[in-house]
């Protein structure tokens, strides 16, 4: 048959099949193949497929082999070769993607080829690190010595001080540090110090293990690591900062010898007070140079390089009150003292003989302030201190701060601080003589703070007669209890929750509750027995009841809780704080301002309510200031700003919150206004100005308040005596019975005195404000055990609060009063009364007026909406019936209540 009618085979298919198949052959038949085609090109070959044309041979090897990166080594127009990534026989440097491999598996790298980046890797990286280490430079400890001032600005930005400038350093060899420091500080913070390289993996693991068993630990730092972290003069927590000190730590420990390392530590710690370095630590500590410190005093300054403002005995209350007390610090440090001096034994640093000899801490000096700090400036600038290590968000740290540098503006009225200090001063000088009454008038100490209403700034503050002479700062906690200044708080939270149902369990929420006002009833009788809030007598803890006493012994009988207040009644107040619940007092108090920390006093108790807990000045102002701005709360401040080179680091931002219902905080400022102009807080007022505020004196006359305030500026004064040498052990609060010429010390006298004096300075020129009159809010209460004159059955108070006082008809004067027999007599706040229960009578010795001033009488109407009262004294037996439950009469026949309104 002819060349030309010979019927051409059908291609078997091309595209990525035919490539597979291509691919699939074996090298053998491939070879067969090509040696068939160059002897025979004309001949067909048996199984391999032919194409229409040469454009379908192109158009099958672009689908097929085509397709692969870098062409194919085909054999023909199918493409049937071995596929390559590149030209036949030339292998690339890197085979990557792999060349032969298809699938999953042309993209998995060899081994080789892993190995090789690793070992490169690697290589790199030495090389990197072998750079490194030849750059870096060990530190120069003198470099510390050039540290800045830290300048503080009063509130108008004019200097008010510049502190630091030269560190208190004096830098010492290693033969003048004692081997007892030596010894004290290796077993404490790096047992393998005279082995290790600069660094110490297994004491890292070692730290992370104590650290879970939750025992003292050594640091995971070597010292060498501690002093080249501590010689740096740059503090950001940086990686490249953490890198760089590796490399320096590995070169120091290679470089520089043992000796030389731990005595450039020693020089450079931060030891807290201002100390850097051994022998200013031993000076500010135990006034003694470092040669002579002893193996126990040795122990404690070891203790302080994990951390002087939790180590420092004097503590930094300021800072934080509760981990950071005087009490928290001594008993940090003091476990910690214990535990490196018997690691030393274990370590055989310290024999056991020498060990027995220190079984008391050490006698440790309190801090003391150069004479740049002198009067009140010494306290401010710790106060501004304090609260930006508490509030940056920068992790400065105290030994960063030491190394200057910094202007921190602080809300410091220069103005007011000198009239605050002048008008305690005038106390002391008028008042105040200790030759004279030496056993009286010694150790007479004022505390005062305050504070701007609307931002919270603390404006003014007095911490004491000498920052330099004496170290505690009294704007702060001092221990001194409030006393009544505590009373607003109960109120507030008898009208923000409301009394509890007796019916009904412990846990209430508002429907069962009942909101009272300033025009409730409670009685005001002197040792009252105390109910819980069910009714049943509270019992301490030795089943004995409480029986809770007025100031002066005095007996109010039936009283509203604004009289109350007026007249500083305890009884009313102490019962008022069980009805509603001591735990929702706290709440309140918390809410306001106050902190819940070691100096609030136990809320468990029925005494919690008049004032047992200790806050500070400053908290008792700030909280003060939540009533004047009708239930805001703005939290005390000192910084405004603070700078490093120029930037600034720190700016305040406002936060008010809100603590009460407007309603509320405006009730209780105008019951604190009643105080100042009727009741006991009346040596407090302020000409032409609206003023509130509360007196506060505590059992024993141990300590006084006067806390009030302004529409624009809240003010707590207080007083107290108590040793300034802290080195006594278990100093006491001294009563004032006769201090300066006092037959008692009230918070009405010398704290009122001051308080008045300081305001009225501060505040000529500024705006005549008002406070915003109340609304009417909760409801009339009966309580303590007072009796109802118009008892309901209903289980709930039914008359509520309104502009118009009630119209009800007084008892006829002229008819004897009648007692109400047990079984018509009242349960708590009139619920289970009988319609017949009598019991009007009062008759109580401050004649019966109604939300009157201390002296009495029938004019006795207030904002409350009391009217006539017309009272009369009671009888010649004072009206002191006890009364609970309404048992027993409150007076004679002509004594009529007159509480009402």
């Amino acid at each position: 048959m002819s060349e030309h009618r010979r019927k051409a085979p059908q291609p078997q298919g091309g595209g990525r099949a035919a490539a597979r198949r291509a691919a699939q052959q074996s090298t053998g038949r491939r070879e067969s193949s090509r040696r068939a085609t160059e002897s025979s090109p004309s001949e067909p070959l048996g199984d391999e497929p032919s194409y229409g044309g040469r454009a379908e041979a192109r158009r099958a090897a672009q689908r097929g082999g085509g397709r692969r990166r870098g062409g194919g080594d085909a054999a023909g127009p199918g493409g049937r070769g071995r596929a390559t990534d590149g030209p036949p026989g030339k292998k690339r440097f890197i085979d990557y993607p792999r060349a032969g491999k298809y699938g999953v598996r042309r993209w998995v790298p060899s081994w080789k080829l892993v190995s090789g980046l690793c070992l490169g890797f690697i290589g790199l990286m030495m090389g990197a690190a072998g750079l490194a280490y030849a750059l870096v430079v060990p530190p120069n400890p003198k470099d510390i010595a050039t540290a800045q001032n830290n300048v503080y600005y009063w509130a108008d930005d004019t200097q008010m001080v510049a502190t630091g400038g030269d560190v208190n350093r004096q830098e010492l060899s290693f033969a003048q540090i004692p081997p007892a420091m030596r010894n004290a500080v290796i077993s404490a913070e790096n047992k393998s110090f005279q082995s290790d390289y600069g660094i110490d993996p297994m004491g890292i693991a070692r730290a992370f293990w104590n650290m879970a068993k939750g025992g003292e630990t050594q640091g995971g730092s070597t010292i060498t690591q501690q002093y080249v972290k501590n010689s740096m003069l740059s503090q950001e927590q940086t990686i490249s900062r953490k890198v760089k000190e590796l490399f320096i730590t590995l070169k120091v420990g290679n470089t520089i010898g043992k000796d030389e390392v731990m005595a450039g530590y020693l020089n450079v710690s931060y030891y807290g007070r201002g100390a850097s370095g051994l022998q200013a630590a031993a000076r500010a500590y135990f006034g003694k140079d470092a040669g002579q410190l002893n193996a126990s005093e040795c122990a404690v300054l070891a203790s302080l390089l994990k951390g002087p403002s939790y180590y420092d005995p004097a503590g930094h209350p300021e800072i934080d009150p509760v981990n950071m007390s005087k009490k928290a610090n001594t008993e940090r440090a003091t476990k910690r003292w214990k535990w490196i001096l018997d690691e030393e034994v274990k370590d055989g640093r310290l024999s056991a003989a020498e060990r027995e000899k220190y079984k008391e801490f050490p006698k440790v000096k309190e801090p003391t302030k150069g004479s740049e700090l002198g009067g009140q400036t010494g306290y401010l600038v710790a106060l501004a201190t304090d609260y930006f290590l508490a509030h940056n968000e920068e992790n400065i740290t105290e030994q960063m701060l030491a190394r200057g540098g910094y202007e921190i503006h602080t809300t410091f009225d220069k103005k007011k601080v000198k009239e605050l200090e002048t008008a305690v001063n005038r106390v002391y000088e008028e008042k105040i003589d200790v030759k004279a009454r030496p056993k009286l008038d010694s150790h007479v100490q004022f505390g005062g703070a305050s504070v701007d209403t609307k931002t919270g700034a603390i404006l003014a503050t007095y911490g004491g007669q000498d920052a330099t002479k004496h170290y505690t700062n009294n704007a702060d906690a001092t221990g001194a209890q409030v006393g009544s200044t505590f009373k607003p708080f109960v109120l507030a939270a008898g009208m923000q929750y409301g009394v509890r149902n007796p019916k009904l369990g412990t846990d209430q929420d508002a429907s069962t509750r009942t909101p009272v006002s300033p025009k409730s009833i409670y009685n005001g009788d002197n040792r009252l027995e105390i109910n819980k809030y069910d009714g049943s007598v509270w019992l301490n803890d030795d089943g004995k009841p409480w029986y809770q006493t007025n100031d002066g012994q005095h007996s109010y009988g039936d009283i509203t809780l604004r009289e109350a207040m007026e007249q500083s009644a305890n009884s009313p107040f102490v019962q008022l704080g069980m009805d509603v619940g001591t735990d929702k007092v706290k709440q309140v108090a918390i809410a306001a301002g106050l902190r819940d920390d070691n100096y609030m006093a136990d809320a468990s108790v029925p005494s919690f309510s008049i004032g047992t807990s200790s806050p500070s000045a400053i908290r008792m102002a700030g909280a003060y200031a939540t009533f004047a701005t009708s239930g805001k709360q703005n939290e005390p401040f000192s910084v405004t700003e603070v700078k490093h080179k120029g930037e600034v680091i720190y700016r305040h931002e406002k936060a008010t919150k809100t603590a009460m219902e407007s309603a509320i905080a405006d009730n209780v400022t105008d019951v604190l206004k009643g105080v100042v102009e009727n009741g006991t807080g009346t040596p407090a007022r302020l000409e032409g100005r609206d003023a509130a505020g509360k007196t506060g004196t505590t059992d024993g006359n141990l300590s006084a308040w006067f806390v009030g305030y302004t529409p624009q500026l809240s003010t707590a004064i207080s007083m107290f005596r108590l040793n300034d040498d802290e080195s006594v052990k278990d100093r006491e609060f001294e009563k004032m019975y006769g201090t300066g010429g006092e037959d008692k010390i009230h918070g009405n006298s010398f704290p009122a005195q001051i308080w008045r004096e300081y305001m009225t300075a501060a505040l000529k020129g500024a705006e005549v404000l008002t406070f915003p009159k109340p609304e009417p809010f909760g409801k009339t209460v009966w309580g303590g055990g007072a009796v109802s004159p118009s008892p309901t059955p209903s289980p709930s108070p039914s008359e509520s609060e309104s502009k118009e006082p009630s119209k009800s008809p007084s008892p006829d004067p002229s008819l004897p009063s009648t007692s109400p027999s047990p079984s018509n007599s009242c349960g708590l706040w009139g619920w289970d009364c009988n319609e017949d229960n009598g019991g009007a009578d009062s008759g109580n010795d401050n004649q019966g007026a109604t939300d009157g001033n201390a002296n009495g009488g029938a004019d006795a109407g207030s904002s409350d909406g009391g009217t006539d009262t017309g009272t009369t004294e009671g009888a010649a037996d004072g009206g002191n019936g006890n009364g609970t439950n309404g048992s027993n009469g409150r007076g004679g026949a002509s004594g009529q209540s007159g509480l009402f309104g």
